[in-house]
């Protein structure tokens, strides 16, 4: 069975309530993870995320479903399931953003997909995915990273 662990953690030098609208915030979002954001922060609530390849130059909307807003601590979303369908454990996976204060002035930042192994896909999807997953959130961490530090001056 291949490892389908997905999860990234940072430590980022602003305040949780910063962080947290950072993540949640759509003109925020386009700023270190997709392209154009439709999001309604709400449990229950769609939206969808267009990320913009600079490969094909053709646009690919990921879906999602809010699942939990739990200001400034959790975010979480359902995502991966196919289109025309209501996402669940069968057939999506869960991303969840959890914010940890570290003092006043430092936020513990994980993301984390899980779910996987409960979907009905084959194990190459499974494991094409947590590859695929794993690579995204380095890059898209590693810009939110580089998005604070410059904030910072």
């Amino acid at each position: 069975m291949a490892d389908t662990t997905i999860a990234r953690e940072i430590v980022i030098d602003a305040p949780a309530d910063v962080v947290w609208r950072t993540i949640t915030e759509p003109d925020q979002i386009t700023e270190w993870f997709a392209d154009r954001v439709e999001l309604d922060l709400r449990p229950g609530a769609e939206g969808a995320f267009v990320f913009d390849s600079r490969a094909t130059m053709e646009p690919a909307t990921a879906r999602l479903v809010v699942e939990a807003v739990e200001p400034p601590r959790r975010f979480a979303f359902r995502w991966s399931h196919p289109e025309g369908e209501v996402p669940g454990p069968a057939n999506s996976v869960l991303v969840e953003f959890t914010l940890t204060a570290e003092g006043e002035e430092r936020t513990r930042l994980r993301v984390e997909e899980t779910g996987l192994d409960a979907t009905d896909w084959s194990a190459d999807a499974k494991a094409r995915y947590a590859d695929e997953h794993r690579h995204g959130w380095a890059v898209h961490i590693g810009r939110l990273d580089r998005l604070f530090a410059a904030r910072a001056g």
